[in-house]
């Protein structure tokens, strides 16, 4: 095969880590094979060029997003001048969907094909996008079987692969190195705070959450509690938050799956790292909050109960979501002790979080989907 050009974009920080397995297991394959988009330091590490980074389109709730649309619009004038210069192969869209629905309406008009990696949530909120899908996409790469049926029933072409976060979240260290690596007491009970991999996110949430480490301490004398970065978020933009509060918070920039591993419990925002705890089998609270006009637009349109992405897989809450004012320093402390301080109820958590990762498939899900790729790579009608 002559070498191919593929164009990918992931707006979100979980897409650059998509992202980047996916190029790794495309290029275990077809070492040849280049590529550009949008995406972050994963993606550029992987040896995409860069064309914009995440970090310049990544927000949460609408509000939030309509700040940056002049920001987007620039990135899809800019796309589409790209796509008709350098004519890639393939598109690969990930995630993000707002943004990459309207992306993939101009490459299907330049002639270019289009593969949808990470399904927009057509199940949760505005099924009327998947006759838009079905249009414009010529294969939809999805990680959750349940997603199969609705497109099979809108005339789109599409593929399960399982979830490739069986293959990423796997911690490095064992438990006692990493516990050393960290300077924590393996004899006392740890938490995990994570308040996003956004700004926005990080503003909202984590005030309330160390304030609700203040609470437990005094209810825990002994627990001891660690924040890992998310990447693009400097630890001087938190230092005002954590350096006001009268209590110890170890920040580490890296190591993100060996501190849930030796969580005993987790506090986070909503997003990929609930999935992410589920897998390691942590019970944990879910933190949600966003400005009003965007919770109650988002509520007219979400057709689910739960926002959690952990709950969502599972059908049921078998992790408590916090929403908006229940994003406080003594609901967030309530819904940590209950736990903490019943075993049955512990283990039961537990649990349920095995029963989310059976239902996530088998490992391997980057490489099926490389071969995928390489199919319509190698197909004459791309």
């Amino acid at each position: 095969m002559k070498s191919k050009k593929i164009l990918i974009v992931a707006g979100e920080v979980s897409g650059d880590l998509h992202g980047a397995h996916l190029v790794e297991a495309i290029h275990r394959i077809g070492p040849e094979i280049e590529f550009l988009g949008i995406g972050g330091d994963k993606l550029q590490q992987r040896g995409m060029r860069l064309l914009r980074h995440v970090n310049t389109l990544s927000v949460v709730g609408i509000s939030e997003a309509l700040r940056k649309l002049r920001t987007a619009f620039l990135a899809l004038r800019e796309l589409k001048k790209v796509m008709e210069e350098e004519r890639p192969d393939l598109v690969i869209l990930i995630d993000y969907p707002e943004f990459n629905l309207r992306l993939a309406k101009i490459a299907h008009k330049i002639g270019i094909s289009v593969l949808y990696y990470i399904s927009p949530q057509i199940w949760a909120w505005r099924p009327g996008r998947v006759k838009s899908i079905a249009k414009w996409v010529r294969k939809m790469v999805v990680f959750f079987p349940f997603e199969i049926p609705l497109y099979q029933a809108a005339g789109v072409d599409v593929d399960w692969v399982g979830h490739p976060l069986l293959d990423i979240v796997k911690p490095i260290l064992p438990k006692e190195e990493a516990f050393c690596q960290f300077d924590l007491d393996p004899k006392r009970k740890t938490i995990a705070l994570l308040p996003g991999s956004r700004m926005e996110e990080v503003i909202q949430l984590l005030p309330p959450m160390l304030d609700s480490a203040i609470l437990l301490r005094k209810e825990i004398p002994e627990l001891q509690f660690i924040l890992p970065l998310a990447p693009g978020i400097p630890e001087s933009a938190l230092s005002p938050w954590i350096n006001s509060r009268a209590i110890p918070i170890t920040v580490t920039k890296d190591l993100v799956y060996d501190v849930m591993n030796i969580s005993d419990f987790i506090i986070t925002a909503s997003g990929t790292a609930t999935l992410e705890a589920a897998i390691l089998g942590k019970p944990m609270v879910i933190l949600y909050k966003v400005s009003w006009f965007s919770y109650w637009v988002g509520r007219a349109l979400i057709r689910v109960k739960q926002i959690g992405l952990v709950n969502l897989i599972a059908g049921e809450e078998v992790a408590k979501e916090l929403l908006q004012e229940e994003v406080h320093p003594e609901r967030i402390m309530e819904e940590t002790l209950r736990i903490l301080r019943n075993p049955d109820l512990c283990k039961q958590k537990v649990e349920a979080m095995a029963k989310v990762r059976q239902s996530l498939g088998e490992p391997g899900a980057a490489s099926r989907a490389a071969r995928i790729v390489l199919s319509l790579l190698s197909d004459q009608k791309v």
